[in-house]
């Protein structure tokens, strides 16, 4: 699994740097690792890779992944070579404050991508956690309810959770918010299946992902 997957997501990491074909667009860098895994050319197909894929791994760990198992780097070249899609190029502002602008490349202008539209976004954990923020500091717990799995939402609804928010618990949901706030441009979400987690100040904030949405399942 861990072969399989440090090779496949140097797929998904820009590749600023080029190999011996000198590729500048997607679908030829694509080719030229594929080629390069394909024909057990560790090097070159190292020589692809963007500067922050080989901070991920040496170039003496990948000849060795390439070395051992030259049959399954085979097929993962050839599964390369078959991509479903065209390449899409898109890129990813962040604020100060840790907003998210996405953008993508369109005959040759970079446009404003449709998830930035959506101020409540569940795409991602990020995404998520930044809608989660917006949605209590503009008091709209309709939108709030949107993040509850549905495992904690018996008996709750966006009434009750404005009366306790803005109550008795008023205190200590700033304090998330703001640790949250401060947190969000900085951290390292780590993700592993349906789960994901960031921490903030001396907390945690735990999601789970349903239905194909990131909702928010603890904050401690």
């Amino acid at each position: 699994m861990r072969f399989w997957s440090v090779l496949l997501a140097m797929v998904s990491i820009p590749c600023i740097a080029c190999g011996p074909q000198h590729a500048n667009d997607p679908s030829s860098v694509l080719h030229t690792y594929a080629r390069a895994l394909e024909e057990g050319r560790a090097d070159d197909a190292y020589g692809v890779l963007s500067d922050e894929a080989r901070r991920g791994i040496s170039l003496e760990a990948f000849r060795r992944m390439v070395k051992d198992d030259p049959d399954g780097v085979r097929e993962i070249a050839k599964a390369l070579e078959r991509p479903t899609a065209a390449p899409v190029v898109t890129a990813t502002v962040t604020s100060p404050s840790g907003q998210e602008l996405n953008l993508v490349l369109e005959d040759g202008r970079w446009r404003i991508d449709a998830s930035t539209i959506d101020l409540y976004a569940q795409d991602t954990p990020r995404h998520a956690i930044q809608g989660f923020i917006r949605a209590i500091e503009h008091k709209r717990y309709d939108m709030v309810m949107r993040y509850v799995p549905d495992t904690h939402k018996e008996g709750l609804d966006a009434a009750k959770l404005q009366s306790a928010w803005e109550g008795h618990e008023k205190q200590e949901i700033e304090q998330v918010v703001g640790g949250l706030k401060q947190a969000l441009p900085s951290a390292t979400i780590e993700e592993t299946g349906e789960r994901a987690t960031m921490p903030y100040g001396a907390g945690a904030m735990q999601l789970v992902k349903e239905h194909g949405l990131w909702k928010i399942e603890n904050f401690d």
